[in-house]
């Protein structure tokens, strides 16, 4: 046990840590984490901005640890599925994506509605969705970005709508905390279209899932088992930190992440 979080990073047998601290703390601990000497797995968003993920990114660099978003549902086997499938050219190059999150929280003194702790929809269900657009075109750069939001009373985003361009195509981007819960996202090829219904983001342990692929003949229907996502990330993260095999989510996407999010509130100010 340890009376402050600079008592667990001074633990010299400490390898690793977790930080699910609200957002605004996500890069100051990272980055005493990383400068202790330790592995960090860090809640999504990585930073609040891409500058943030950038000075994140230096520090991991300079302690030789890894640095990586908590991403998790990026390691559900549905959606690493989906994602070989693109790469795969399954439904030819990808034209349009759409993408959504939202639920009804309750958000009474909840730190969601705070702008100061990284509050808002955007920074909340936001990266999930905006995340998906980009593995689904392959990781292009996004060329130009329209948004809109909702303000709530304390001056979070209780919703925003996006619309990223590639050179490629578009995706179309919505999500809010304050709606009925639901989750999509839709991926549309030249030559096909795929689909992860129900939580697209947030399949968990007894959510046995379906890929349904379609060719504009038919669709197929792939089942996929239930999964513990978060249990398959900590434990390939946990692998490599021990020299082995696993997979990790890129930092170089987190980064595009953090700078479409930049461009989203940017493009919704103007």
């Amino acid at each position: 046990m340890y009376d402050d979080y600079a008592a667990l990073l001074a633990d010299p047998d400490v390898d690793a840590v977790y930080i699910s601290l609200t957002n605004e703390a996500h890069a100051p601990w990272s980055i005493a984490a990383l400068s202790a000497g330790k592995h960090v797995l860090c809640e999504k968003p990585l930073g609040m901005t891409a500058a943030e993920v950038d000075e994140m990114a230096a520090a991991a660099a300079a302690a030789d640890r890894l640095l990586v978003e908590a991403s998790w549902y990026r390691w559900h086997p549905r959606v690493r599925l989906a994602a070989q499938m693109v790469r795969d050219g399954a439904i030819g190059e990808v034209r349009h994506v759409a993408a959504g999150f939202t639920f009804d929280g309750s958000l009474d003194g909840n730190y969601r509605l705070e702008p100061a702790r990284g509050g808002g929809a955007l920074y909340d269900v936001g990266c999930y969705a905006v995340s998906a657009a980009l593995w689904a075109f392959g990781g292009a750069s996004v060329r130009e970005v329209t948004a809109r939001q909702r303000i709530g009373p304390t001056g979070v985003d209780l919703a925003t709508d996006a619309i990223l361009s590639f050179d490629a195509g578009d995706a179309e981007i919505h999500v809010g905390i304050s709606e009925p819960a639901k989750q999509w996202l839709v991926i549309t090829g030249e030559s096909g279209e795929l689909e992860l219904p129900g939580s697209a983001y947030t399949s968990w342990v007894d959510d046995e899932t379906v890929l349904s692929v379609s060719d504009g003949t038919g669709t197929r229907r792939i089942p996929v088992p239930a999964a513990d996502a978060y249990q398959l990330m900590v434990e390939e993260v946990s692998a490599v930190i021990d020299g082995g095999d696993g997979w990790l989510l890129p930092l170089p996407e987190s980064r595009a992440t953090a700078a479409v999010l930049d461009a989203c509130f940017a493009a919704a100010r103007s």
